[in-house]
């Protein structure tokens, strides 16, 4: 069956069963960007001895990849859209290797900061393209779990980039952690280059404006609830520890349960995605809903908060597949500027939870407080998705 895809640019034969080899390997070009990012935070004590920093100052490793991110995303993938898919997301990856090891190598932290800066702004190259590339690959019907496949990586990667980092920083320097993951991605690197086909960039020399795909019906919308799901997530993640710590629920426990409860989700996701997207979404707002409830209340005990951090992984593990997408299907043809626009606003989605919840604690609230500003969002979140009906349905509504 001969297709064109909607984010191909170019007739494609689109296969009417999943590429397995090919979309591991998109889910792990997702993980090493997320495992990347968030791997030296257990690594600080090691990170300021070696750098010559405070603890603090170690931390903004993490800070500046994120800022890579979050302004490199939309200009990169406005520079690359004209070029083949396979060649952006192969130099993308080439930037993990060479900014990771220039991370390890470097002997003073300013250069340390401008690798880490560089390494965030070739993971955004990652996100822009891979949405876009995973389901290119495959017959429509097959989209939404090709992307949930590629997608499978960021939940794995966010629930073991820390204990990872941790575990490797007391066996090895940290220098030897980063050379690590730049030969993790140059073996990642030739995967790609023998499993995934060439798909061409968009050939028209006028590019869309960012104006002209946020006035694409059901942008706004999908943008509007991926910024609400992913503030309210983080508000509560950032601070997991004080918010954990009144229920007496163990932190490991907490964050393995949460990695565990978040693959599940994703694998849900995966099951129904292509039938049943917006119900998907709505029970996934629910469950976040009621884990906050819980949460607010850390008198319940341990084993209700244990309860709560599952339903909140389940809730959220599936959330950025589901609205990457919503949006892919809403965007059409300009899927890759559509995704430009999610990384931008899910990483400051990110900052802003992280923002919100240190408020929160600094003007003298408690991390039940938190709980509540979760449940509060997520009602949000959800009367948005219930009155944008048609926008959040499983299906291409675009061409």
């Amino acid at each position: 069956m001969t297709t064109t895809s909607p984010i191909s640019y170019q007739p494609f034969q689109a296969r009417a069963r999943l590429p397995w080899g090919a979309l591991l390997a998109l889910s792990s070009a997702g993980f090493l960007a997320i495992f990347t990012e968030t791997m030296p935070a257990g690594l600080l004590p090691q990170l300021a001895s070696g750098l010559g920093t405070s603890p603090a100052g170690a931390g903004q490793l993490v800070t500046l990849y994120a800022v890579g991110s979050l302004l490199a995303a939309i200009p990169l993938i406005f520079a690359t859209r004209r070029m083949d898919r396979k060649k952006v997301l192969l130099c993308a990856v080439l930037g993990l290797v060479l900014f990771n090891t220039v991370t390890a190598l470097a002997p003073w932290y300013p250069l340390v900061l401008l690798a880490r800066f560089a390494a965030g702004a070739a993971s955004a190259l990652i996100w822009g393209v891979m949405s876009g590339y995973a389901r290119s690959l495959v017959i429509e019907s097959l989209q939404g779990r090709a992307l949930t496949i590629a997608g499978l990586g960021q939940p794995i990667a966010l629930a073991l980039g820390v204990p990872l980092g941790a575990w490797a920083g007391s066996i090895v320097d940290w220098r030897w952690v980063f050379l690590g993951i730049s030969v993790a991605a140059l073996a990642l690197f030739f995967w790609i280059l023998v499993s995934l086909p060439p798909i061409a960039g968009r050939p028209e020399t006028r590019k869309p404006s960012l104006g002209s795909v946020l006035r694409i019906r059901g942008v706004r919308m999908v943008l509007f609830v991926a910024l609400f799901w992913v503030l309210a997530h983080n508000v509560l993640y950032t601070y997991i520890a004080p918010v954990l710590s009144p229920s007496g629920l163990n932190l490991d426990l907490g964050l393995l349960l949460f990695g565990v409860a978040s693959f599940a989700g994703i694998t849900i996701t995966g099951l129904v995605i292509d039938r049943a997207m917006r119900v998907l979404i709505l029970g996934y707002l629910s469950v976040m809903g009621i884990a906050g409830l819980v949460l607010a209340h850390p008198e319940l005990g341990s084993l209700a908060a244990a309860t709560a951090i599952i339903l909140w992984g389940i809730g959220f593990g599936g959330a950025p597949v589901l609205l990457q997408t919503c949006l892919a299907d809403r965007a059409g043809k300009n899927t890759d500027v559509a995704q430009s626009l999610f990384v931008t606003v899910f990483n400051l989605a990110v900052a802003g939870g992280g923002l919100a919840g240190g408020a929160v604690l600094a003007l003298g609230g408690s991390s039940e407080t938190q709980a509540w500003t979760v449940l509060v969002l997520m009602v949000i979140t959800a009367a948005t998705v219930v009155v944008a009906k048609r926008t959040f349905a499983p299906g291409r509504r675009t061409e």
